[in-house]
């Protein structure tokens, strides 16, 4: 029960694309992660995610849509909807999904599936 500085913590790394988490509650996660260039497209089978921009510009793109977010905007991506996540300059997003989801979803990727890591 101590206080989570964001800042700080978005500060502890530099990687993108590779979700850290900074507390769990009830089954869910909070993720930060720091998003650069595109993601690829994937869903998630079971699973909701919430992204909340912090700071920069976040696109999510679907695929008969785009929707663009700015800081203290989220939106929930609905279980089974395809999307990616995209950001033309550096941006950082906190996530909110269930434990153990893997960032790629239904898809393996070399470059982009992360490791599960908490800060």
């Amino acid at each position: 029960m101590e206080p989570v500085s964001i800042p700080a913590k978005f500060a502890l790394f530099t990687e993108h694309w590779r979700p850290k988490v900074v507390a769990s509650l009830n089954g869910q996660e909070v993720k930060l992660i720091k998003v650069l260039g595109i993601f690829p497209w994937h869903h998630h089978e079971t699973e909701d995610e919430m992204f909340l921009v912090w700071r920069g510009t976040f696109r999510v793109e679907f695929r008969d849509r785009v929707v663009i977010l700015g800081p203290g905007e989220l939106i929930v991506v609905p279980a089974g909807v395809e999307h990616r996540t995209a950001a033309d300059e550096e941006a950082e997003v906190l996530c909110f999904e269930p434990g153990g989801v893997r960032n790629t979803g239904n898809v393996s990727d070399d470059v982009f599936t992360a490791p599960f890591s908490a800060l």
